[in-house]
């Protein structure tokens, strides 16, 4: 790559690669059941983007150091970029040969056998699309993963230039920043599963809503930080809510709408992407303080917004009520006893049925 187009081309290819992302949460949704599903989407997801911050600490202290010893610096770090793009083709080809799409086996299969049901993209994606609760977690993710992305980009530049630091001692410590994804998502839809069970839906979205005002708290805080200590011990903390915050909302998303799970997955990660251009926006045109008070506020508020999430067979903070088929799930009692083995999620027959109305 030798210019911008080039360049260009190239990342909107790496962005597309970028989007397995929705894909690998919409498996995990399958693969466990709904009383788990908070803590393996937010695993997956934590860990994803810990991937990120490994590889480019690898790369750039540990393999482009290397390579600089046999070629030219310029030559070293374009090499160097061959060892992800091996590594991620492996992979991709591993679990294309080794792994199962659904505990049930691989969905070519299940059709085939008829347990599973044909359903139309675009149908799909119009019932996600036409959910209210879709469109609130969009921005609740945007105040999250949005803010993720914002502080990965602005971190750095703001340790390095509130606090005088060099560009190696800001970077290593907003590096701080992304390696809180070791637990602290995890731990986000951890909670949330044990929410739900004492809970239901509405334990969920109490954590949810506890995540996001707290996120949006320390933010405000961090903002009139003049100590650099005191920055790092608050920029840890409000990474840890910022990612307990994403692991929150992906033990939501496969309630919404089973049947369009896969399409609410991808709209509400779009959200993240939506945030950071959003917040990094913010960044560009005003002070670093002004900045960061915007980013809180809009946090906080997109915390309230859980006031209005309102699941079908599920109660919401202040509206709706769980059916007695939610009750009984939650609470592990009657028909619906607790799920020893990883099973498909069965649809809701109502929203299914929305769906073959689309299709025909």
């Amino acid at each position: 790559v030798t210019n911008v187009a080039n360049l260009s081309v190239l990342r909107f290819f790496i962005g597309l690669g970028g989007s397995t992302f929705v894909m690998c949460q919409y498996w995990t949704s399958r693969m466990f059941t709904k009383e788990v599903v908070g803590t393996a989407n937010a695993l997956v997801g934590g860990w994803g983007n810990l991937g990120g911050g490994v590889t480019q600490l690898i790369m750039g202290s540990v393999l482009f150091p290397l390579f600089k010893l046999g070629m030219s610096a310029e030559m070293a770090w374009r090499t160097v970029c061959i060892v992800p793009a091996v590594v991620g083709i492996a992979v991709g080809f591993t679990i294309l040969k080794i792994s199962d799409d659904a505990p049930k086996g691989n969905y070519n299969e299940m059709k085939k056998n008829g347990t599973m049901a044909e359903v139309s993209a675009a149908a799909s994606f119009r019932a996600g699309a036409m959910n209210f609760n879709t469109w609130l977690l969009f921005v609740q993710y945007a105040c999250c993963f949005g803010v993720e992305l914002t502080m990965n980009n602005a971190a750095a530049l703001y340790f390095r230039e509130k606090f005088l630091l060099t560009t190696e001692t800001a970077a290593a410590i907003a590096s701080l920043f992304g390696w809180m994804n070791l637990f602290a998502r995890g731990v986000g839809g951890f909670v949330s599963d044990k929410a739900n069970a004492r809970m239901g839906m509405r334990g969920r979205i109490w954590w949810q809503t506890i995540c996001l005002v707290c996120e949006g708290v320390m933010v405000l805080i961090f903002a009139h930080s003049n100590s650099l200590g005191a920055a790092i011990v608050l920029m840890v903390i409000f990474s840890s809510f910022v990612q307990a915050a994403e692991g929150s909302s992906y033990g939501i998303v496969p309630y919404i709408n089973p049947p369009a799970t896969g399409s609410i997955a991808g709209i509400v990660g779009a959200g993240g992407n939506t945030g950071a251009v959003a917040f990094g926006l913010g960044f560009r045109q005003l002070p670093y303080y002004d900045a960061f008070i915007l980013m809180g506020s809009c946090i906080i508020a997109s915390g309230l917004l859980s006031l209005f999430i309102c699941i079908k067979g599920h109660a919401g903070l202040v509206t709706g009520q769980d059916s007695e088929e939610a009750i009984a799930a939650w609470k592990k009692l009657g028909s619906a006893p607790a799920a020893t083995t990883l099973q498909v999620p069965e649809p809701d027959e109502d929203a299914a049925a929305e769906i073959e109305e689309d299709k025909a």
